[in-house]
């Protein structure tokens, strides 16, 4: 079964493209967090953040400063969040990798991205952290 940012991609579901190049498609979320929230997909379908391939993980990020840069101007704005779930435990709903970028005025009551966090994992064992992370490369 084809996935909804497919069939977006497709055209067999309407959307508001706003970019588009050989690798990624970027469209305006029908449930915005605030005015001009837009979505960055790459072309390929890949489920995950952490299946993408180097070169595509370049190529899509490489889109979203481009994207960002538009939208900042487009909206004269003070500032965005771009960020991405990944997995559904992370909030993914759509499993098909996506970049938000969301426009952030000063006073527009939001928060950083720091406050999705569920726990506090305190910062004792950073250095361990460290080491557990750099020997799974």
């Amino acid at each position: 079964m084809e996935c909804i940012f497919c069939k977006i991609l497709s055209g067999s579901i309407p959307s508001y493209k706003v970019y588009e190049d050989d690798c990624v498609f970027a469209f305006l979320d029908v449930y915005p967090c605030s005015e001009g929230h837009t979505i960055v997909m790459p072309k390929k379908h890949i489920s995950l953040f952490t299946e993408m391939h180097e070169k595509d993980a370049s190529d899509l990020f490489c889109s979203v400063n481009i994207i960002s840069k538009a939208v900042s101007r487009a909206f004269g704005l003070d500032g965005m969040n771009i960020g991405m779930n990944v997995g559904e435990v992370a909030g993914q709903s759509v499993p098909h990798v996506h970049v938000h970028i969301i426009p952030r005025k000063a006073g527009d009551n939001g928060g950083s991205m720091h406050d999705i966090v569920a726990t506090d994992p305190g910062t004792e064992n950073l250095a361990q952290l460290a080491k557990k992370i750099q020997e799974s490369f």
